[in-house]
């Protein structure tokens, strides 16, 4: 039997009295994408922060290839092979395309203490890593962060991952605010990571976007999930509905009212 990479199972997370999380499970298996739908305050980002080793869950269990894990910081989570690319590709605008994609793990040459960057190596690989995506326009690493579109941050970022090595890519809003053709970039290099076997969670609100690109969709309202469901099971109409609430949300607070009855 092949284990998921990444599972939860039952997971919490309050802060203080404050419930965010109310029993999460989910899991992404090696070439699968699972897209995570929500609205602003659905609780996306704790769950990417919990995923990512940010936040320790107050309750449940996370585990990967089967076993429990526990990550007192993102290290320990980057360690595993979990990255995460935030909305804004995580890059550095006045730096190059070499030195961002290898920054705080940067190519040397020389000889002890005369060592000094390897720029001609980090454009390299740097370009090499991204065209084979696809993002063709891209090829000059000496080229500022600052002149990619956002759609080329993005895929930039998402190639950095894949090159050190991620197994699972967490991907916070990879196409919000991007036009139709910088965002159809960010779609295909997530399909071409699938290909490659890594496990991806898309987290967007965006449903054209997720039924592009997804085998499975989860569907986040108020900390809980609302719906789970494969690819084809439902439109983007009625995911739609579900988002913004539709039967799902009298469901979730059925569910929340017998658990707060059970607690007290």
């Amino acid at each position: 039997m092949t284990h998921p990479v990444l599972e939860l199972r039952n997971v919490n997370k309050s802060f203080g009295p404050i419930d965010v999380l109310h029993d999460i499970s989910l899991s992404v298996k090696a070439g699968e994408v699972i897209c995570l739908l929500g609205d602003n305050g659905a609780g996306k980002s704790t769950l990417i922060k919990t995923l990512a080793g940010v936040h320790k869950p107050t309750s449940g269990e996370m585990l990967m290839d089967g076993a429990p894990v526990s990550f007192a910081r993102p290290k320990d989570a980057a360690d595993r092979g979990i990255a995460t690319v935030h909305q804004f590709g995580g890059t550095f605008p006045l730096m190059t395309i070499g030195r961002s994609f290898f920054v705080g793990v940067e190519p040397t040459k020389g000889f002890g203490p005369f060592k000094i960057f390897d720029r001609k190596t980090a454009n390299a690989v740097a370009v090499k890593a991204v065209q084979e995506f696809g993002i063709t326009r891209i090829d000059d690493g000496d080229r500022l962060i600052g002149g990619l579109s956002g759609g080329e941050r993005q895929s930039l970022a998402i190639a950095r991952a894949l090159h050190f090595g991620a197994r699972v890519l967490i991907l916070d809003e990879p196409t919000a605010a991007l036009g139709v053709k910088q965002a159809s970039h960010v779609l295909r290099v997530v399909m071409e990571a699938k290909k490659r076997g890594v496990a991806v969670i898309f987290i967007t609100h965006q449903v054209t976007h997720a039924m592009a690109v997804g085998d499975h969709f989860a569907v986040l309202i108020r900390g809980a999930l609302a719906a789970s469901f494969a690819k084809g099971e439902k439109s983007r109409d009625e995911i739609t509905d579900l988002m913004a609430g539709g039967e799902a949300l009298a469901d979730l607070d059925a569910h929340l009212d017998d658990a707060a009855a059970t607690v007290s």
